[in-house]
């Protein structure tokens, strides 16, 4: 909206806005930092705030490669096959968007019972949330990944969990 990630900016949009305009808004998406947060729900106070898509999977994609740096670290220093390395994009990216080398080194890590597997899997199991078209059935799904990610004992999972909770609301 404004060049400027400030709270002022925000705010000098919702003045440009006016008040009537403003309580009139029934939808809007954000990111999820605090300070867009509150200033939000002070001025749009009939509005839904529905928490930027790309974001909570920029924030999920960097859980799945701390658990895979974690783990490709701890794999060397004891002396295993480097089967971790140079595998960043491919727990990252789309499946679709995999190189055919991605796409064989990808295949050739799933063999392996591997924390960055899990990781991935639940990466990708996580897609099914933005299929929902009812905030029920949206709800109990992110409820049940959410218990199957904290009960994965992967902890930068258990951190993503635990920021998506805080922002459920």
């Amino acid at each position: 909206v404004e060049r400027n990630r400030r709270v002022k900016s925000l705010l000098k949009c919702f003045r440009e806005l006016g008040r009537e305009n403003c309580l009139n808004i029934k939808y809007v998406c954000s990111d999820m930092w605090k300070p867009y947060l509150k200033v939000i729900k002070k001025k749009l106070p009939n509005a839904l705030n529905i928490l930027d898509r790309s974001h909570i999977v920029k924030k999920l994609n960097e859980a799945v490669n701390a658990v895979r740096i974690e783990e490709n670290q701890r794999l060397k220093k004891e002396g295993y096959e480097p089967i971790l390395d140079k595998s960043k994009y491919c727990f990252l990216k789309k499946e679709e968007n995999l190189t055919k080398n991605q796409e064989a080194k990808l295949k050739d890590i799933l063999q392996y019972d591997l924390k960055s597997v899990r990781a991935y899997l639940l990466k990708i199991s996580f897609e099914a949330f933005w299929q929902y078209d009812s905030p029920y059935w949206a709800e109990w799904f992110l409820k049940k990944w959410c218990t199957r990610a904290m009960r994965s004992k992967l902890e930068p999972m258990k951190k993503f969990v635990k920021m998506i909770r805080r922002h459920q609301p």
